[in-house]
């Protein structure tokens, strides 16, 4: 899949069908009670068990929309109003073009940078307390996945199993586009990998679902992408499924065959290569079975290529498909592009990143295949969050990682604050506004709630622009405009002539105060 840095995301029985959330124990163990309770079912695995609702109801398939993490503007996935589904696919983890074994995220952030320029660990917990899970996918188009730089297998686990921990992850989606599908060495390094992180999750009574994701024909997989779930399988890996990316088909579709069609034609063929290709390893499926074991995952509205649309109309018959045959997974290529293309956008037959190009209104493609997940959408963070039982956090400056915001503070697009122990980001220019305040009808709020304060941060350190500044501050001296001196230690320039006015020290500092701070602190967006 395409994507502005980097992009993407199966053994289940008859009757297991995939939900959005991480199960507890007490779920868990009624999972396996029903599975066994039910006459000629199977238990394939721990793997294949969790992350699936009961076996009494029919199949569901599972919704997973992509969001391009590190593409600009930040999409805020744990936020409900720009997001209504339950669980999302962050995209992509690839090889640090400096380390080859090392994770990082479109090759821009380290995990630890993603953590703090991105607010990545704090969204996703965010999105978990409002009762939404993540899985990560690694690869895509643009850059290289871990198994194909990085040669040593143990190194290549802990890669993987770094990624897996810090995020707490149930669920990792493989995408293997470009000449990564025939890397067969890669292939097996990642298989063997990946079976001994499943090994030790078992082991440490968890489990991790693994997808494959992979290009795609009306005719179905190529050659080398089946000898790649072949590699995959006999390496040891319980392949919770393969996903694969309805889009861009070019000149093996005919002229006339719609999108919708070639999708569906699409599917079906990989439905029976992937029975084939468990039979040739010894397991034989029905049909609902193969089904359950294929994701789709189109780009909506305009593809690469030009003249392939994926419209409205079609997510709605690829949802009534999915319903029908039980496929296993339906995910998009992006919620970072659900929303109609600006009237600046001149030619919508070029694909945009950040929009579809075709008419529509906000969310109106993940609105429709949200319909697949089992539990609905997500619970909305404001009732999470703003639940009238609970006491408003006393916020310490001593330990809040960024300022705490104040009613008469002017706030930038992008700046951050805290409130009541949460953390929010100024969605556009913010004043007067309280943050935790939920937004009325109409009325959208200008802050995003990122997610809560935790025990382990600390007050922000201000970091000086200048040096060489060493006069303090004296109230009995007239400053001439362009004075610098020192405030606690920290340097400000005069704006204008002034004697008295001290320096500010509430942050952000705003624009009709008498000192220009020389300093950037934690929250404050570059420029600001």
């Amino acid at each position: 899949m395409r994507a502005a840095r980097a992009a993407s995301p199966a053994g289940s029985t008859d009757d297991e069908q995939p939900v959005a959330r991480r199960l507890s124990w007490t779920r868990l163990g009624l999972l396996l009670l029903l599975v066994g309770a039910v006459a000629g079912g199977t238990f394939a695995s721990l793997t294949g068990a969790v992350g699936r609702a009961t076996a009494a109801a029919t199949t569901t398939s599972w919704s997973v929309p992509y969001v391009d993490v590190t593409l600009t503007p930040t999409f805020q996935f744990q936020d409900p109003a720009a997001n209504p589904a339950r669980t999302v696919a962050l995209a992509f983890v690839v090889a640090d073009p400096d380390d080859g074994c090392a994770p990082s995220w479109g090759t821009y952030y380290s995990l630890d940078q993603a953590g703090s320029d991105l607010e990545l660990d704090r969204r996703i917990e965010q999105l978990r307390s409002a009762g939404g899970d993540v899985m990560v996918s690694f690869g895509g188009q643009a850059n290289d996945e871990l198994a194909v730089t990085c040669a040593d297998t143990g190194d290549l686990t802990g890669a993987y199993r770094e990624v897996v921990e810090r995020y707490d992850l149930t669920a990792i989606d493989l995408d293997i586009e470009g000449t990564a599908i025939a890397d067969q060495p890669a292939a097996a390094r990642r298989a063997e990998a990946l079976a001994t992180l499943q090994r030790e999750r078992v082991a440490d009574d968890s489990s991790l679902d693994v997808w494959l994701t992979l290009p795609v024909a009306p005719t179905g997989l190529t050659a080398e992408a089946l000898d790649l779930v072949r590699t995959t399988l006999a390496g040891g890996v319980e392949l919770t499924g393969v996903n694969v990316m309805t889009m861009n088909y070019g000149a093996p579709r005919p002229e006339n065959q719609s999108m919708i069609l070639a999708t569906e034609q699409a599917l079906r063929s990989t439905a029976e290569q992937v029975a084939a290709v468990y039979e040739e390893q010894g397991t034989r499926l029905s049909d609902a079975q193969a089904w359950s074991r294929v994701g789709a995952t189109p780009m909506i509205g305009q593809n690469d290529v030009e003249g392939e649309v994926f419209t409205l109309a079609d997510a709605e018959e690829l949802t009534a498909f999915a319903r029908d045959e039980g496929l296993g997974r339906v995910s998009l290529w992006s919620l970072n592009r659900d929303n109609r293309c600006s009237a600046s956008f001149a030619d919508v037959a070029v694909h945009s990143n950040t929009c579809s190009g075709v008419e529509q209104e906000s969310l109106d493609f993940v609105d429709v295949f949200s319909g697949l997940a089992g539990d609905g959408p997500a619970v909305r963070v404001s009732d999470v969050v703003r639940d009238p039982e609970r006491q408003p956090v006393v916020d310490d400056p001593a330990t809040s990682p960024y300022p705490i915001w104040r009613a008469e503070g002017q706030y930038p697009a992008g700046y951050k604050v805290v409130w009541h122990g949460d953390v929010y980001q100024a969605r556009w220019y913010a004043a007067g506004v309280d943050p935790s305040v939920p937004a009325t009808a109409g009325t959208p709020s200008p802050w995003a709630l990122l997610g809560a304060v935790t025990t382990r941060e600390a007050a922000p350190a201000p970091v000086p622009t200048v040096t060489g500044v060493t006069e303090v501050w004296n109230p009995e001296v007239l400053y001439q405009r362009g004075a610098r001196v020192l405030l606690d230690g920290l340097p400000y320039e005069a704006r204008w002539a002034s004697r008295g006015a001290p320096p500010g020290t509430l942050f952000p500092i705003g624009s009709d105060e008498a000192w220009e701070p020389l300093f950037t602190i934690p929250g404050q967006p570059a420029g600001s």
